[in-house]
């Protein structure tokens, strides 16, 4: 069961601009499970999923270097 005054508690700790990327995420679940009757295509998926392109700032080579990044975060 999820405990949704931790999690409230949880948010409000976030910086704003996290809070607005959840809020984004949020929006982006709601459509794709609100629309579960149409058949998924790459094509929906790619729409879907644009909207974060750009969004925040990574390393250059975190596609070839990602589990020394992910290490490295959470030592």
């Amino acid at each position: 069961m999820i405990n949704i005054e931790k999690l409230q508690r949880d948010l409000d700790e976030l910086p704003e601009e996290a809070q607005e990327l959840l809020i984004d995420f949020v929006e982006l679940l709601k459509k794709r499970y609100s629309s579960s009757n149409q058949p998924e295509t790459s094509e929906n998926n790619i729409d879907d999923w644009s909207d974060f392109i750009g969004c925040t700032e990574a390393e250059p080579d975190l596609s070839k270097n990602y589990k020394f990044y992910l290490t490295k975060e959470t030592e």
